[in-house]
């Protein structure tokens, strides 16, 4: 059986999945680090207050790519997205990376 959605309802979706996620954030030297847990030695999302970037760790990329089947740069997009209704600050330009804490 086949479902259609929009696409309105598929962003919805991620952001309650991405809700649910509980990260802690931290903010560090002019960034806000997005973690699962204050131990993780590696931020899954970090923002960028000077400049409005936002790093995504790659395997949460593909973690939201492959659950929701939809492709990494749509990920990338639908994530930044939760960032910026989150923080409700601007987001300017979106990478995937491995994000160590300073």
């Amino acid at each position: 059986m086949k479902y259609l959605i929009t696409e309105s309802q598929l962003d919805r979706m991620i952001n309650k999945y991405l809700d649910n996620q509980d990260f802690i954030q931290i903010e560090r030297n002019d960034a806000i680090y997005f973690l699962n847990s204050e131990l993780d030695g590696f931020a899954e999302i970090k923002y960028d207050m000077e400049d409005g970037r936002c790093f995504i760790h790659y395997k949460l990329i593909y973690e939201i790519s492959s659950f929701f089947s939809i492709d990494e740069f749509d990920s990338k997009e639908v994530i930044s997205r939760w960032v910026k209704n989150t923080l409700q600050m601007k987001v300017t330009d979106t990478s995937g990376a491995i994000l160590p804490l300073p």
